[in-house]
């Protein structure tokens, strides 16, 4: 994913990416992320999908993942190590890390989104997404809405994941208003994950504060098909020429997440 990523900084509007500590690509990732130093890198926190660096073991899939925490089968203590592990891994190639966020946005659980904030504080990381995509991203009959697009309709299922993942954000975020770190206001392309095409469409969903556009640039790869995901279509998506001019019209600020941080 991080040509994708780098691709989209360097002919498009991405100002930041994260970096998979326990993914199979990290070494080729600090690679090339040294070499973009206007690419802002910080730590997508995985807890599932991906081997874990510690000795704990997760289940594979967010939905055994989920109700085994909630269940409190789960620890917290094994949970807090392995974040601590994965951000300490990429603090340790030298990399500045401006960001925290995480896979399936799992982060956002309770306790979890405390042990989060918690590390980083500890590692002065002043900026952690929280989710918030807003009432009526998409109708109940998988239509958009106005300011919704076409890629975002989706599953019964995923619009419930959807609302739940929307409602701990907004919770999050309520919590710690006012303390690093800080977190955006909304999210939008949370509800497009893997089918962005229009970008523009997006903007009319940017409101006052601050806006956190979630992609998912890429080059597609053995390993990943089971996303189903259009990786080099939301590239291309986030490399058009328009988008700065219609950023530009429309008042909104293009920024990374250190300038968030230092209020800038």
């Amino acid at each position: 994913m991080t040509d994708g990523a780098i691709r989209a900084h360097r002919d498009g509007i991405v100002t930041a990416c994260s970096i998979v500590a326990n993914g199979a690509a990290f070494d080729d990732a600090i690679e090339k992320l040294r070499g973009v130093p206007s690419l802002e890198a910080g730590v997508h926190l995985t807890l599932v999908e991906e081997k874990p660096l510690t000795c704990i073991r997760f289940p594979r899939k967010y939905t055994s993942f989920v109700p085994l925490y909630l269940a409190r089968v789960i620890s917290i203590g094994a949970i807090e190590r392995e974040l601590r592990a994965q951000i300490e891994k990429v603090l340790a190639t030298g990399l500045r890390v401006t960001h925290l966020n995480g896979h399936q946005h799992l982060h956002v659980l309770p306790r979890i989104f405390e042990v989060v904030k918690k590390l980083a504080s500890e590692y002065l990381i002043d900026y952690v997404r929280i989710v918030n995509e807003g009432a009526g991203v998409v109708r109940a009959s998988g239509a958009p809405l106005g300011g919704g697009t076409p890629e975002a309709r989706t599953t019964p299922a995923r619009r419930v994941a959807m609302s739940a993942l929307s409602f701990l954000g907004r919770r999050a975020r309520a919590g710690g208003r006012g303390r690093p770190p800080l977190h955006n206001d909304r999210t939008i392309g949370v509800a497009e994950a893997g089918r962005l095409r229009d970008v523009i469409a997006l903007f009319d969903r940017v409101t006052e504060g601050v806006t956190e556009l979630v992609t998912h640039p890429g080059v597609a790869v053995r390993g990943y098909d089971h996303w189903d995901y259009d990786w080099d279509d939301e590239t291309r998506a986030l490399c058009d020429p328009r988008l700065r001019g219609e950023l530009a019209k429309r008042g909104i600020e293009l920024v990374a997440p250190s300038v968030i941080r230092s209020g800038q």
